[in-house]
């Protein structure tokens, strides 16, 4: 399996696992929490037939990436996917995130700029800001991530079932957008993720990206479901599209937030109407 080595912690390589199929335009695809790369199959295989090369990989400590006990913030994520994209040389490059993905494309194009990016598309986002602050009153209240990591901690199968379910909003859609197979594979997936990795990564969540924002000089993709019950569409998706300049927004009605599954088809169309787009003018 392929790896890439983005540090060290103690004695031990943090190698990353990434995969990299087909020729063409190079797409990076950015896993949500607490998935890896695998979770993008409806995605990459349209993609691998549209002639685009595909490159997924797992963030560090989920997935067949190490799981270090270190790095678990958008400063490190960036930095990871920097060493990603300038050792295979990547250009042209067309950098897709889903949710937690979302924050490496904004952090990196905020602080590696678009030398090596042509477009970026943002699936249920996690930006602009999602903690309440003086200053971000239209943020949500950091108690709620406080229970999250004691939930985490108390018991993170237990965690993992309700985030499941408020990931696909299970009660409307089993059996309809998602079948319990799905389901299951996608906790069994997020279950094998590192114990702290899954904690400290809700501390990543309140990231505040509102400095990013006026960075961002490349087209921008917005698509989020307005019953995204993880990341509220109004308090993300929304804001998001009002504060980044030039970008679109595609809503899709009634959908939850694991749309890359659930609603793979109208993902699928909007991907490829907006890379086919031609490219923003520069200045």
């Amino acid at each position: 399996m392929p790896f890439i080595t983005v540090g060290t912690e103690n004695s031990a390589p943090i190698d990353l696992y990434y995969e990299d199929h087909g020729s063409g335009q190079p797409i990076v695809l950015i896993h949500g929490f607490p998935f890896n790369g695998a979770t993008w199959e409806k995605q990459s295989i349209p993609l691998l037939n549209a002639g685009y090369r595909v490159i997924t990989y797992d963030r560090r400590g989920f997935g067949n990436s190490a799981q270090p006990t270190i790095g678990y913030d958008y400063d490190t994520f960036s930095a990871d996917l920097d060493v990603l994209m300038s050792e295979l040389d990547l250009r042209n490059v067309i950098l897709i995130g889903h949710s937690m993905g979302t924050g490496e494309v904004t952090r990196y194009l905020g602080a590696y700029g678009s030398q090596r990016v042509s477009k970026a598309i943002m699936l249920a986002p996690l930006a602009p800001f999602l903690m309440q602050t003086a200053d971000n009153p239209e943020g949500v209240e950091k108690s709620l991530f406080d229970g999250f990591q004691q939930a985490i901690i108390k018991d993170r199968f237990a965690y993992l079932t309700q985030f499941c379910n408020n990931f696909f909003n299970y009660s409307e859609n089993k059996g309809k957008l998602v079948s319990e197979e799905a389901y299951r594979a996608h906790w069994e997936i997020g279950a094998r993720a590192s114990a702290k990795g899954t904690y400290d990564s809700v501390d990543a969540w309140l990231t505040d990206f509102r400095g990013d924002l006026p960075q961002i000089d490349v087209p921008v993709l917005i698509v989020q479901g307005d019953k995204d019950n993880v990341l509220p569409f109004a308090k993300t998706g929304q804001r998001l599209q009002a504060m980044l300049a030039g970008s679109q927004l595609i809503t899709l009605k009634g959908a939850p937030h694991g749309i890359p599954w659930t609603h793979a088809d109208e993902v699928n169309n909007a991907i490829m109407n907006f890379i086919g787009a031609p490219a923003m003018s520069r200045a």
